[in-house]
């Protein structure tokens, strides 16, 4: 098992807040040498603990003013060969979804959906999200401010 010291935590914070900081910048935020900043970081997507570097996008600069989540219920009894993660896959690939996480509790899954309005809304959750085989019922949560 990987374990991550002081150092890769600070380092791991710092780029998980802002993954265009470069080596230099990171070095000079927590006083550690530049060249164990980079052997630190090149372990670190060595050992997967870095999985890969990403950008965080404004949602309603692109168009989406309505950010929400969805549980979602499968139906188990209607189909015995369902396969839920197959259901889940084929929902995170829906256009809209930004992600799709299988929970515990008293749905299956979460997923985080953008629309342009509360019409765009709708149509999703009728027209594409309902006909996925195997959904029995959903609940959506409007985001009312992002933190």
């Amino acid at each position: 098992m990987n374990y991550v010291d002081d150092k890769d935590r600070k380092i791991l914070d710092l780029l998980e807040n802002n993954s265009k900081l470069t080596t230099n910048q990171l070095s000079k935020k927590t006083a550690i040498p530049i060249t164990t900043i980079h052997n630190r970081i090149k372990k670190l997507e060595k050992d997967k603990i870095i999985q890969k570097y990403t950008l965080k996008l404004d949602s309603k600069r692109l168009g989406f003013q309505l950010s929400s989540y969805i549980l979602v219920t499968f139906d188990y009894h209607e189909n015995k060969k369902f396969s839920q993660e197959d259901a889940a896959k084929k929902i995170k690939s829906l256009p809209n979804v930004v992600s799709a996480e299988i929970v515990t509790g008293e749905t299956d899954l979460l997923i985080k959906v953008l629309a342009t309005d509360v019409e765009d809304l709708n149509n999703f959750i009728i027209k594409k999200l309902r006909n996925v085989e195997g959904v029995d019922k959903t609940r959506t949560m409007v985001v009312l401010k992002e933190l």
